[in-house]
């Protein structure tokens, strides 16, 4: 069992009219977390709530957080982004988790084309995503790439991007399964969350889908309108990664690849006549046998 890490919160008051709470962890990454919020406060339908995990903030973001008036949680150590999550869910004060990552610039109406999807949904088991935009890959077909407009915060060509996101729109896809991601607050608590063990957080974003597959949820739903930016500027490369791949097999007894591919049909087009279920049991006992070879190796 982790150590629970020591972490502070302070929660700003919020507009009674907001739409979602927006989680964003950040650690050490101020010029990209200030271009993501301003896209929030720019390109937004509606009034959110923003909350920001500060990791160390040792670049001056935890005094940028504190002058700029949102709600954060902080810790002095980088916690990753499963103990961060956590804590800033605690603060949240609208219906709607929204968790956003600090390197992402969110297009014109991403928000509204969440919400018309939530409002045709006849309960509270669902799971979107905005769809990613990136500069380089092309092999996942749940994201739009390569579509290159700035590889950093400094070179971004943010009306370029912004002309593309208004005559690009992706169609919907199945797999959602991480960030811009929404899930109902219900949904969230249900499941407690994301799973510290996991810490600094790699195939958390599988493990948190799989919990909500285990208490009902089979809309796994991309948003192709939804667009935003990911400028995936790496800062996993500065941290020590957890072996979450045996994690999950161990958990789970399958792998991680067998859920985005044969159970959530990751990047397939959406077709609202498909209920998403498990494999057949041939394919079942493969993932089995696979999932154990994973967790003694």
């Amino acid at each position: 069992m982790l150590k629970e890490p020591q972490i502070e919160a302070f929660l700003r008051p919020s507009d009674s009219a907001s739409k979602f709470s927006i989680l964003i962890p950040s650690w050490n990454n101020l010029p990209y977390l200030k271009l993501c919020i301003q896209s929030i406060e720019k390109n937004s339908a509606f009034k959110h709530q923003i909350i920001i995990h500060v990791n160390e903030g040792i670049d001056n973001t935890l005094q940028w957080v504190k002058d700029s008036a949102y709600s954060y949680t902080y810790s002095s150590e980088n916690v990753g982004v499963c103990y961060a999550l956590n804590a800033m869910s605690k603060l949240v004060r609208t219906n709607y988790i929204l968790y956003v990552n600090d390197d992402m610039y969110l297009a014109k109406n991403w928000d509204l084309y969440l919400d018309q999807e939530i409002a045709l949904q006849a309960n509270h088991l669902f799971y979107f995503s905005a769809t990613m935009v990136e500069f380089d890959g092309g092999s996942n077909k749940a994201i739009l790439a390569p579509y290159d407009f700035g590889r950093t915060y400094d070179t971004f060509d943010e009306s370029a991007f912004l002309l593309f996101a208004a005559s690009h729109p992706k169609t919907d896809w199945f797999g959602s399964c991480w960030p811009p991601s929404l899930v109902h607050k219900e949904v969230w608590d249900k499941v407690n969350g994301y799973d510290v063990d996991y810490t600094p957080g790699f195939y958390s974003d599988p493990d948190f889908a799989m919990k909500l597959w285990e208490i009902g949820v089979r809309e796994f739903k991309g948003i192709g309108k939804s667009l935003v930016y990911h400028f995936k500027c790496k800062s996993t490369g500065r941290v020590i990664r957890n072996n979450g791949r045996k994690t999950f097999a161990k958990k789970w007894g399958i792998p991680s690849s067998f859920l985005y591919k044969e159970m959530l049909l990751m990047g397939q087009t959406y077709d609202s006549q498909i209920t998403l279920k498990k494999p057949n049991a041939f394919k079942m006992f493969l993932a089995k046998c696979k999932a154990w070879y994973i967790s003694i190796t």
